[in-house]
């Protein structure tokens, strides 16, 4: 079993930025793929950004040029976050996809903007 763990999020007001991080309780465990996607009130969850296991990165077009994904050596994925806007407050949430095919979630950290 993998747990995943954020942490990072907060209230900020238009124009400002965070970074979130997303910790696997195991650093050792094979992760081909690891994402986040967020979830705002009253909408369907979407992918917002990607990091591939061939170490590429994938946006949602709403955030491209505004939020940077990375991933460390020890299985920790960030989310930096600039130019916040209203629209990106929702839950953001960690997923990871094993390389044995297993997928996991975090718990989620909410991301407020305020105008």
């Amino acid at each position: 079993q993998v747990q995943l763990v954020e942490s990072g999020g907060g209230l900020v007001q238009a124009g400002g930025s965070l970074r979130l991080s997303c910790r696997a309780s195991q650093r050792d465990i094979e992760i081909d793929v690891m994402a986040w996607h967020r979830q705002a009130p009253g909408k369907q969850r979407e992918l917002v950004a990607t990091f591939t296991s061939r170490r590429s990165t994938i946006y949602v077009d709403s955030v491209k040029g505004r939020f940077t994904v990375s991933r460390d050596n020890e299985n920790t994925l960030y989310l930096q976050m600039n130019s916040l806007k209203p629209e990106d407050t929702a839950v953001y949430y960690c997923a990871a996809l094993l390389r044995r095919g297993d997928y996991y979630w975090g718990q989620g950290t909410q991301v407020t903007v305020s105008s």
